[in-house]
């Protein structure tokens, strides 16, 4: 089993950039659980004692009242939502990651496709939510699709060819 080493500088970029979105993926499995073991009343309680002393002081604060509406809005279905979403997405990139680290070359095109159709979710999101953070994971990802294609042109030949040595060993 062969272990992606970084050898140029590029490759160094691109390691640190999919072990983000491992970590990034780890985050999102934490986040899924914690979601499965919440009530939208406990996330109503949390944020109203989180928001309460803003709103005392400026009770038009439009950070602090949307943060409170948007969890108002959450009901039972909307967290079983998220916490699937979480789950599915983290370990995918987990699982996705770990297969390129060792330099399986399924998982560079499995990757692409993956951060490609999440891509296509999050500018519809976007497009309703105007989320700078989703925003900002959007431009993330279109990075990580550019310099995972380019490694994986890179990676390619040189996998294949050791592929073809094990075969005749």
């Amino acid at each position: 089993m062969a272990i992606f080493k970084a050898k140029t500088e590029f490759d160094r970029v691109f390691e640190v950039s999919i072990l983000l979105k491992a970590a990034d993926g780890l985050l999102e499995v934490m986040g899924g659980i914690i979601l499965l073991f919440i009530s939208p009343r406990t996330i109503i309680n949390f944020v109203t004692s989180l928001t309460a002393n803003e709103l005392s002081t400026d009770p038009h604060d439009f950070i602090a009242n949307h943060i409170l509406d948007s969890a108002h809005a959450l009901t039972a279905g909307s967290l079983l939502f998220g916490a699937i979403y979480l789950l599915a997405h983290g370990f995918a990139k987990i699982i996705l990651v770990i297969e390129i680290l060792r330099s399986h070359l399924w998982a560079y095109i499995g990757l692409i496709i993956f951060t490609a159709i999440f891509i296509v979710y999050q500018v519809y999101r976007i497009s309703y939510t105007h989320s700078l953070s989703l925003i900002l994971l959007t431009i993330f990802d279109i990075f990580i699709i550019y310099i995972t294609w380019r490694e994986y042109k890179k990676q390619k030949p040189e996998l294949q060819k050791a592929a073809k040595e094990d075969e005749s060993v």
